[in-house]
């Protein structure tokens, strides 16, 4: 029992020291998660931090996913990109909610709004040398007036769109298309960029923004 918790404690202290060193001076963690995401069998440690540094829409969140190779720990990627500021979900206020691994995917997701209501998961895969964005889902809308659904798998291009419409006299009727869209490269670093990339749906002419 004493070599197991010497070995504990062991694990725990290298894991520490690696973390203050990389860690954003006077930020604090909001969440930390473990998993492996490059397939080698051994857990990275993802860090989502809340920094010092501020925008017009709050403290700047910064996630750093950490490897640990040759018996010490190295940054294998970081970005203050995907995850939103502190006050970016509006009247809603934070609008982080989890970070998880699941079969060596990274998802992330987040939600906001006031009356009108948004909430988006984004999938990401390490590939390439880093983090690609494979797949996003979103929700928006208001109660009784409508919610669009968009499910977009970036590794195959399909864009499955839905509007269901209940107040039809100011909005039409509900909608639904599914779209191919290849070629777009978006990743932890150009996530939630200020300028949105946006599509236009060919047949019913609706806009989805990235």
């Amino acid at each position: 029992m004493k070599k197991i918790f010497f070995f504990l404690s062991v694990i725990c202290g290298t894991f520490c020291l690696a973390q203050k060193q990389f860690q954003p001076t006077g930020s604090t963690i909001i969440e930390t998660v473990d998993g492996d995401l490059d397939g080698d069998k051994i857990p990275e440690k993802v860090i989502i931090y809340n920094t010092k540094d501020t925008t017009d829409m709050g403290n700047i969140r910064e996630i750093q996913i950490l490897k640990k190779a040759g018996g010490a720990w190295t940054v294998l990627e970081k970005s203050r990109n995907a995850v939103m500021e502190s006050n970016g979900g509006g009247m809603m206020g934070d609008p982080y909610r989890e970070t998880k691994i699941e079969k060596g995917i990274l998802i992330i997701s987040q939600n906001g709004g006031s009356s009108w209501k948004w909430d988006v998961t984004d999938k990401y895969r390490f590939q390439n040398g880093h983090f690609e964005l494979i797949g996003t889902s979103s929700t928006s809308g208001r109660p009784g007036d409508y919610w669009k659904d968009v499910d977009f798998n970036l590794s195959t291009g399909q864009l499955n769109y839905s509007k269901e419409v209940e107040n039809t006299a100011e909005y039409g009727k509900s909608l639904k298309e599914t779209y191919i869209k290849k070629g777009l490269k978006i990743n932890l670093q150009n996530r939630n960029q200020e300028k949105q990339q946006k599509i236009v749906l060919p047949k019913t002419k609706e806009e989805v923004y990235f």
